[in-house]
């Protein structure tokens, strides 16, 4: 890792550990972002730390999934993060103000910084050079108290671009390629770090759309070099003073490298059910769609919004296919509508949506049954839109508009001519939608809603664990699948007893009710076990189920991490004993906490088939002692108790 900006960032903000590939470390955090389905819990779980106020250079609370109001649940979390925010020290970005990464980008993310929040998708700041790391509401919480944030050093992929995007080709069809080559599990326990002359080519945003979907990798983060591109976006932005230069040193050495000549990239897209099912479009060119979705914090910069608005322009969309616009941020909203493109997007039949998720989430906007949706989304795992039955295909902002126009998958090329956009000199600034904290909270009352439960306590680690296999699943189940979203459950996030009725909804109705009558018990997974959303309901909730250890051949870091933080064993097995063991079969193991604290290998017994086996649960010496407290917050609370004695 000699002198990549991985490495160097890192070590500016190391305070525990080695910076060896594989090695666990301790960092400083100087961000923090909350979006509000994790965020309320997570300040929920700051609250019970007893602190009066952050304690990181900068922490922002944005309210970006959770504004369809069908309810007074949402609006009396919008109303307890507000408040909340005011009195500790937070800044608040109000609904309406845009998504939290699309914001971040532009009024708050800072070159050769770190940033810890709680959506996967926060590695979408590494597009100004910045480390941007997904976590659990939880590990947030944490940094927000002043405490290090502690992650596996990742190997660094070196990606050396080449050249220049060809007409009609965007940022999203580097991602999209990406991930054919490395699938979504092809980048856990790395970091991505892009590079070459091809990187000069790339402006802010479309940095950004790479960086945000290398979360779909399963990568740790991923980051560009902070230039002379870099100073000009804040430049534009009104920040040229928060601008510095990152880059990696002429020597820097890389674990893996790769190469990407970007002149020979063609418009690429997402088939159902993964990001990583990807083909060309042209392979798919003439299959009827039913809807079209633009926007979500991939793709709904100003500039992808303008390119969607010029190919519109004049024309009408297909009278078999709904189109809606989902604008990133209040300021893009605004330029739109100045510059007129707000109108060619309306008069071309586009519904336009609140500057929010949305539909990216299953936030409103589900197709129809059966139906064909073709989203500039990250994600299309099964269900995510609201539909069970629906097929997703992502794609770039100009295949989404080209096919809306015609109503059936369109390679743009055939448009002929581009548009030609450019990043405006100015942006449009107006940050009247964020609240800033005053200096002193005091006085301030933080509301509560009926729908706020207390965060529910947890228990120290058992010595012996034993249970049913409540649920056997495949690989690549994805936090989606655990904890879904949408606008009917996603309202219950505050509320731990009553979202945990869902859990794992979309595989099995009957799991919570198993899960009870069982007393609890474990789940036996697949590879790549929680990909996906950092969402840590899909642990917190399985813990409250009685769900104590999870089994399975592999996990995703941040599920993995969930995990640990809310006291369940994940356990990695070897795929031969993933196929011995049956959903139904009862296992015990024993010395749990002897286990998990020297090494973390421990015996399985399956007494139902009548074998053992051996687990693995290798943890850093925090995650150990994190896992026997019974989660993070027992564990932070007996920290901060014996700092007070």
């Amino acid at each position: 890792m000699k002198g990549t900006i991985i490495k160097q960032i890192l070590a500016d903000h190391l305070v525990a550990g080695q910076l060896e590939p594989g090695q666990d470390v301790a960092i400083v955090i100087d961000q923090t972002l909350t979006q509000d389905v994790a965020g309320t819990m997570a300040y929920l779980q700051f609250e019970e730390l007893g602190l009066e106020r952050v304690h990181t250079e900068l922490a922002v609370s944005y309210v970006d999934h959770n504004t369809l109001q069908t309810g007074f649940e949402n609006a009396d979390d919008h109303r307890f993060l507000q408040t909340v925010a005011t009195k500790r020290g937070v800044y608040f970005s109000r609904p309406g103000n845009g998504i939290c990464h699309q914001v971040h980008l532009e009024r708050f993310g800072m070159p050769g910084k770190t940033l810890l929040g709680s959506d996967s998708h926060t590695p979408t700041a590494g597009g100004l050079g910045m480390v941007g790391i997904g976590a659990g509401g939880l590990d947030v919480a944490l940094a927000m108290a002043g405490m290090p944030f502690c992650l596996r050093t990742p190997h660094v992929l070196g990606v050396t671009l080449i050249g220049e995007l060809p007409d009609w080709v965007a940022a999203h069809d580097v991602i999209l390629w990406l991930l054919q080559q490395l699938s979504v599990s092809g980048a856990v326990g790395k970091a991505l770090e892009y590079r070459g002359p091809g990187v000069t080519t790339l402006n802010v945003p479309q940095r950004a759309t790479i960086t945000n979907m290398g979360a779909e990798l399963g990568a740790t983060t991923s980051v560009f070099p902070s230039d002379e591109v870099t100073h000009e976006f804040l430049r534009a932005q009104g920040r040229e003073e928060e601008w510095a230069a990152v880059a990696a040193d002429e020597d820097a050495e890389y674990e893996e490298e790769m190469t990407l000549e970007l002149s020979v990239l063609e418009p690429m897209i997402a088939q159902p059910h993964s990001p990583d099912n990807v083909v060309p479009v042209a392979e798919l060119t003439g299959m009827p769609i039913d809807q079209v979705c633009v926007g979500s914090c991939t793709n709904s910069s100003c500039q992808e919004m303008m390119t969607v608005a010029e190919i519109l322009r004049g024309q009408q969309i297909a009278e078999n296919v709904s189109l809606t616009i989902s604008p990133g941020s209040r300021q893009v909203l605004e330029m739109l509508a100045r510059s007129g493109a707000l109108a060619d997007m309306i008069g071309a039949g586009a519904r336009i949506l609140e500057t929010a998720c949305g539909p990216c989430i299953g936030m409103g906007q589900s197709p129809s049954t059966d139906s064909v949706t073709l989203r500039s989304f990250n994600r299309n795992f099964p269900s995510r839109s609201g539909t069970k039955s629906a097929g997703i295909y992502l794609a770039s902002p100009a295949v989404c508009a080209a096919s809306a126009l015609t109503g059936e998958m369109t390679d743009p090329r055939e448009l002929g001519e581009p548009p030609s956009i450019q990043l405006p000199e100015q942006f449009l600034v107006d940050d009247s939608m964020i609240i800033s904290p005053p200096k002193d909270g005091e006085g301030v009352e933080v509301q509560y809603g009926p729908n706020i439960k207390p965060v529910p306590e947890q228990q120290a680690l058992a010595d012996v664990l034993k249970g049913e296999i409540l649920l056997k699943v495949g690989d690549n189940i994805s936090t989606d699948e655990i904890m879904p979203a949408g606008a009917k459950i996603l309202p219950l996030r505050s509320n731990i007893p009553a979202i945990s009725e869902h859990v794992f909804e979309p595989i099995d109705r009957d799991f919570p009710a198993r899960a009870r009558k069982c007393g609890g018990g474990m789940i036996l997974g697949g590879r790549n076990y929680g990909q996906g959303s950092s969402r840590e309901h899909a642990a917190l909730a399985p813990a409250h189920l009685g769900v104590r250890a999870v089994l399975a051949i592999s996990f995703a870091r941040i599920h993995r991490a969930n995990l640990i933080n809310f006291g369940i064993v994940p356990i990695e097995i070897t795929a031969e004993d993933y196929d011995r063991c049956q959903q139904g079969d009862e296992l015990r193991i024993e010395d749990v906490c002897a286990g998990v604290q020297s090494g973390g290998q421990l015996m399985i017994e399956n007494a139902t088939k009548g074998f053992s086996f051996t687990g693995s649960c290798p943890l850093a010496e925090r995650q150990a002692q994190v896992l026997v407290a019974g989660g993070a917050l027992n564990w932070a609370k007996q920290e901060f108790k014996g700092e007070e004695q």
